[in-house]
């Protein structure tokens, strides 16, 4: 098994979810609500949950936050449930230019639900997966001791931001964690380490109007790797006034992956975006592609004007 985390479109609506050291970003709470469908031509593919609280606090230089997500496989065959506490410290190096440092510390919950399997021995070639009568057929595989694992999971990471461009690297699962639910040892049931590069910039196009947004253009690229699994996001965001946008190109190691198209309004403390993952390697036609929406309600006062490229992650 190498099980891989999900790693959402949207990545500048879950930004804890991204680094660690992008907790806090908002003097007021700041509260995200993503979901994220991805295959869904696919029967039970893959289906994400995510809710999440941060906030900055002055007096002490810090953000606090915690995320809660809940990622479903197989019609939920395999679920894991996580929540995370991140705390992370703003330092200023000089002028505008700071430095942050992040740190995360979690439990994890990974259920396996036995009873959805269906295994070789269980099918008939006449009747298929039950017998005439509509009874399914018992099978002689044995069921693991525990379907439940629970584990710490640990992270860190650090971010350089200044008026004009942010750059982080993000290490997740830095134990480790053994997610073997067998009834004996394996040396292949560890969470690989996944390791993240993003940066990005922002390219000011008006100043901030009365409802205390600019309109500007984000050019941003994010790579991940995660055992033999990789990926580069490379496109921009945009915004003017209360409607943003975006386009991504995803190439995942030497593979085509797809486009990411996105659309999203903010209005008052709300803000709300849609986007697409458009399939553009040989599975176009089977996979639907990939839906995923995020709310977040920033509770900040209108007319806050931030001295930094970080305004797409408020």
């Amino acid at each position: 098994m190498s099980a891989q985390d999900v790693v959402f479109s949207q990545f500048f609506a879950a930004p804890m979810e991204l680094n660690p050291a992008l907790t806090g970003l908002t003097h007021a709470p700041r509260v995200s609500l993503n979901y994220r469908n991805q295959w869904p031509a696919i029967p039970n593919a893959y289906i994400t949950y995510a809710v999440a609280y941060d906030q900055y606090f002055d007096k002490v230089n810090s953000g606090i936050g915690v995320n809660i997500i809940s990622d479903a496989e197989g019609g939920g065959i395999y679920t894991t449930n996580r929540i995370d506490f991140s705390y992370a410290y703003d330092l200023r190096i000089e002028g505008d230019f700071y430095l942050r440092g992040g740190l995360e510390a979690g439990f994890v919950q990974r259920r396996l639900d036995w009873d959805k399997l269906l295994f070789l021995d269980q099918i008939d070639p006449l009747t298929g997966a039950t017998d005439g009568s509509g009874n399914p057929f018992p099978t002689e595989e044995t069921r693991p001791d525990n379907l439940s694992r629970y584990y710490p999971d640990f992270a860190a990471g650090v971010l350089a931001y200044s008026p004009i461009f942010y750059a982080g690297v993000a290490i997740k699962h830095l134990n480790a964690p053994d997610e073997n639910q067998l009834n004996f040892e394996t040396d292949f049931a560890q969470r690989p380490v996944l390791y993240s590069v993003h940066a990005g910039a922002e390219i000011a196009l008006s100043e901030s109007n009365k409802n205390g947004r600019r309109t500007f253009i984000s050019p941003n690229i994010l790579f991940a790797r995660q055992a033999d699994f990789g990926q580069v996001n490379v496109g921009a965001y945009a915004q003017a006034g209360s409607i943003f946008g975006g386009l991504w190109y995803r190439n995942a190691w030497s593979n085509v992956d797809a486009a990411i198209l996105l659309v999203g309004f903010q209005q008052n403390i709300v803000k709300v975006g849609y986007s697409y993952d458009l399939t553009l390697s040989q599975l176009s036609s089977r996979t639907g592609g990939g839906h995923e929406v995020s709310v977040i309600l920033n509770f900040e006062k209108r007319g806050v004007d931030y001295n930094n490229c970080l305004d797409l992650f408020r």
